[in-house]
């Protein structure tokens, strides 16, 4: 296979030389740097202080152990980043592969977290371990769910963007039972690198050494791997082996970034893409620049955190703004890259036969029906399991969050099963192309800026934000001609960059943060019954507009040319199917949060169950999204008794396996 530097189509220019990207960056960082130091301690003074004058000051105790520390660390976890983006890139044949979009920095943060609660002795033998322990983990689930589609890019960075979701939904599990342990988890998961001591670059420096060492020694091993497998096997190299030792370096030297300073965002991506633009070429002048420029722009990136922090007051994490710049690279990437042509490969196959809609369609509501029931009447007490009936004051707590649970499990579903149908991609939905991040964002910005946001305020902001997220993601992938796997990482990106976005802001130290933090959860816990009524209504409305626009559904898959042979308005259809999507995801994420699958898994599982047609399709599938929205309600109330896990999160947990099963397994294609 050719070298992954043909993934870029005319991005390279190799006059320009790998040097100045670095200077570029470098450039900049040094007069930040300045900058910042000189706020903190006059210049008139720097030469004093080198000299050992005056270390007793306040002003040059922070310039040597907090600034100088600082400045250091983002030097290291830069580089260190940089290469092992290089190193993911060159083993997988990935273009997009980093620490980020595989989910090794959540593989990470979670294991450090989980060993925090549950066996805090051996994050005392080596906290770097823990998290190497759960880098690995990660990077095996990544690649054995991808194997069948031999490595697939798309594929590949799918599994590993889910498996990140899956991870940092756990960690919030962790973090609403045992806040007293993790209060910082999700600051320090962001990526702050604030010190207080030299004590990170004493942990960093010598066990990046070691990494880096190990990485140069694999060089010729890596020169092979950019050659065709059996050109490889001929030279004598060991794949699997070969494979594995710079995966392990990889994994290691993200590892030990995470245990160090926590989560840096884009970084890893962005570095080594920045080499291969400034022309380098062979594998060991891309490590190497790779590292340097990691470095460079996390330097650069942290200085203008610090000037940023210093004009606002507000302390900035690193990591969420590196997400800022990160996630716009990526969309840059998305029309440029050429992907090979087995990309989708494993993901879009047929259902083995058609049903009558109707029976089935009636079963599945008589299912919701008695789940529902179910739900309200079953739950443990004081005295253990109780069944209750509708005069038990019980009812009257339990019937809000299930009606609640029905109306999100709709919502999605019509908006996943909408947006499958359009973008004729049977991996679609909200969740996945960043719409409901982009519904979180616009309530976290109004929330944020205004004083009181009404509930009709808080839907408007919603829908707001989810639709400029859709309507982006469409432009972007009509500049690609619509190729599936290129939709759904321009959604990542934008997906990516408005959950940076709400990063920042939950960072902020705001005390509606941990409002925030509750709803983003997914909780439906205190949903009164007013407010569940006018959900399930608008989920009704929702359901009663699918007739109207179900011809609609059937003939867009089919291009514009034969929507206009039958005179359909395009755009008109399209707008509108954008606003309906776009409302539901925001109705959907102001119930159960913008985590879950439920828009993801429910519409292929309706096909699977042979309802192939629009309109039968999308009601078969807010039936199924209902009813695990209902179970998801049902177990995050019982399995913890009496503490309370969010619906939001336990539908996430349930559907990131679903949805890694179904990157595995046969599909159904819209």
């Amino acid at each position: 296979m050719a070298d992954i530097t043909a993934a870029f189509a005319g991005a390279a220019r190799p006059r320009l030389g790998p040097v100045l990207p670095v200077l570029l960056l470098a450039a900049p960082a040094l007069a930040a740097s300045l900058v910042n130091l000189s706020i903190q301690l006059p210049p008139e003074r720097w030469w004093a202080t080198l000299a050992g004058h005056g270390l007793d000051d306040t002003a040059v105790i922070l310039a040597l152990y907090s600034f100088a520390p600082r400045l250091v660390v983002s030097l290291l976890a830069g580089g260190a980043l940089g290469l092992a983006g290089a190193l993911l890139q060159q083993v997988l044949r990935n273009p997009i592969a980093s620490p980020t979009t595989l989910g090794l920095e959540a593989g990470a943060t979670l294991a450090l977290a989980a060993t925090l609660v549950g066996a805090p002795a051996l994050v005392g033998l080596g906290r770097e371990w823990v998290a190497l322990g759960g880098g690995l983990l990660a990077i095996a689930l990544v690649l054995a769910l991808s194997r069948r589609s031999g490595f697939a890019p798309l594929v590949v960075i799918l599994a590993g963007m889910v498996a990140g979701l899956a991870c940092a939904a756990l960690a919030a599990l962790l973090a609403l039972f045992n806040s007293h342990y993790l209060a910082g988890l999700f600051l320090w998961g962001a990526g702050s690198l604030s010190q207080q001591d030299w004590s990170a670059p004493a942990f960093l420096a010598p066990r990046l050494a070691l990494a880096g060492l190990a990485a140069a020694l694999l060089l010729r091993p890596l020169t092979l791997l950019g050659l065709d497998d059996g050109a490889a096997r001929s030279l004598g190299l060991s794949l699997a082996l070969a494979r594995f030792a710079a995966l392990a370096v990889a994994v290691a030297l993200t590892a030990f970034v995470v245990a160090g300073v926590g989560s840096l965002g884009f970084i890893g991506l962005a570095a080594p893409v920045l080499a291969r633009i400034g022309g380098a070429r062979r594998v060991g002048a891309r490590l190497l620049a790779a590292a340097l420029i990691g470095a460079a722009l996390l330097w650069l990136t942290d200085q203008m955190v610090q000037l940023l922090s210093g004009v606002t007051g507000a302390m900035l994490p690193t990591g969420a703004v590196t997400a800022m710049f990160g996630a716009p690279l990526l969309l840059w990437m998305v029309p440029r890259l050429r992907l090979p042509p087995q990309v989708g490969a494993g993901l879009v196959a047929h259902a083995t036969g058609l049903v009558r809609p109707l029976p089935l369609l009636a079963g599945l509501a008589l299912l919701l029906a008695v789940a529902a029931l179910a739900s309200a009447a079953l739950g443990p007490g004081g005295g253990g399991w109780t069944l209750s009936g509708p005069a038990d004051p019980v009812w009257a707590l339990r019937a809000p969050r299930i009606l609640a649970a029905m109306a999100g499990g709709t919502l999605l579903a019509v908006a996943g099963g909408i947006l499958q149908r359009m973008t004729g991609n049977p991996m679609a939905s909200s969740e996945v192309l960043g719409v409901s991040a982009g519904a979180a964002c616009g309530l976290v910005v109004a929330m944020f800026a205004f004083d009181v946001v009404g509930r009709a305020g808080q839907t408007l902001a919603a829908t707001l934000g989810a639709l400029v997220a859709l309507v982006g993601i469409l432009a972007l992938a009509r500049a690609s001609k619509g190729a599936p796997e290129r939709v759904i990482l321009a959604g990542v990106a934008i997906g990516a960059l408005l959950d940076s976005l709400v990063s920042l802001l939950m960072a902020s130290g705001d005390p509606r943060a941990v409002l925030l933090f509750n709803w983003m959860t997914g909780s439906t816990y205190g949903i009164d019954l007013s407010s569940a009524t006018i959900s399930l209504a608008a989920a009704g409305l929702a359901l009663a507009a699918l007739p109207l626009v179900a011809r609609w559904l059937d003939i867009l898959p089919l291009g514009g040319v034969s929507a206009r042979a039958v005179g359909m308005p395009s755009f008109l259809s399209r707008s509108l199917l954008l606003a309906l999507a776009a409302l539901a995801t925001a109705m959907a994420t102001l119930l159960v949060g913008p985590l879950s699958f439920v828009g993801l898994i429910a519409p292929p599982l309706a096909r699977l169950a042979g309802l192939r047609r629009p309109l039968a399709e999308l009601i078969g599938a807010a039936l199924l999204g209902s009813l695990i929205m209902v179970g998801a309600d049902f177990i995050g109330r019982t399995i913890a008794f009496p503490w309370q896990l969010p619906a939001g999160l336990v539908a996430c947990m349930i559907g990131a396996p679903a949805f890694l099963w179904l990157l595995t397994h046969k599909q159904a294609a819209p």
